[in-house]
């Protein structure tokens, strides 16, 4: 679980609640709550990019939002690890030997590569289905991310829209000027709410998912360089050494303390 989406979100709403109630009291929240301001922002903001969409990938966004409480758990380092230990099994026994170590690997896309180095084929080819297969993850998580900054886009468009149909219905009734405050208040509400959807959900779910396609893909270009070097017949330490500079300093510092197989076995 990513505690630092759930803590976000919430912390952001509990400072926006402070500032309502904060010297007004709880009774401040009714002046903030108005249906037709809602249905106008929410269900302009979403029907719109539901228009822009097909059914399969409008859902397909809704339920990437699910993503941001969800913790990437491959580490590099640990890829790093892994891809020699591969390398120092390859080393000894020969890349056939890759074959029954792949059946402890639940990483598909590392599995996928190993057998295809098992089987011998050539290394460019190698490199182009895997990262044939990056690009295609890489597409889908960009367009989840860009469906959230759309709808983003979308909030704070909608909220006008909604702020302006108040004005006008208000400014077509000024027969009673004590009416006029309360209904301006209405009016901006809406304004409010296209922001709340913009900056509240859109894009810190759309940042998030950004980041956590980067972490994803920094993954995966561990493994194709690693199993490229293990196919190439690189040293186990010369492989390490070339992967580490996927890492920050401080991450990089950290593998070599925690040492490694890189000069031992694959058992």
């Amino acid at each position: 679980m990513d505690i630092a989406s759930i803590v976000g979100l919430v912390m952001c709403f509990g400072l926006m609640f402070y500032g309502i109630t904060g010297s007004n009291g709880m009774s401040a929240i009714w002046s903030f709550l108005d249906r037709d301001s809602a249905v106008i922002t929410f269900g302009g903001a979403f029907f719109a990019i539901f228009a822009s969409r097909s059914v399969a990938d409008f859902l397909t966004g809704l339920k990437s939002a699910s993503q941001i409480f969800k913790t990437y758990t491959v580490k590099p380092g640990d890829i790093i690890t892994q891809i020699i230990n591969l390398s120092n099994i390859a080393r000894k026994e020969g890349l056939l030997s890759l074959e029954e170590a792949a059946g402890n690997i639940e990483d598909p896309f590392l599995k996928k590569g190993i057998m295809l180095v098992v089987d011998g084929t050539d290394p460019e080819l190698v490199r182009a289905i895997m990262e044939t297969e990056m690009d295609a993850v890489e597409g889908r998580h960009k367009a989840n991310a860009a469906f959230w900054e759309d709808v983003g886009s979308m909030g704070p468009a909608w909220g006008m829209i909604g702020t302006l149909i108040g004005l006008i219905n208000m400014l077509k009734n000024l027969s009673d000027p004590s009416s006029i405050g309360p209904s301006m208040a209405v009016a901006l509400v809406t304004t409010y709410y296209g922001s709340l959807l913009a900056n509240w959900l859109c894009t810190p779910i759309a940042t998030k998912l950004k980041g956590k396609n980067g972490e994803e893909m920094a993954v995966k270009g561990i493994q194709v360089e690693g199993l490229l070097s293990i196919q190439a017949g690189e040293n186990p330490r010369v492989i390490e050494e070339k992967l580490k500079s996927y890492l920050s300093p401080k991450d990089s510092a950290a593998l070599s303390e925690g040492g490694g197989d890189a000069g031992g076995g694959g058992e």
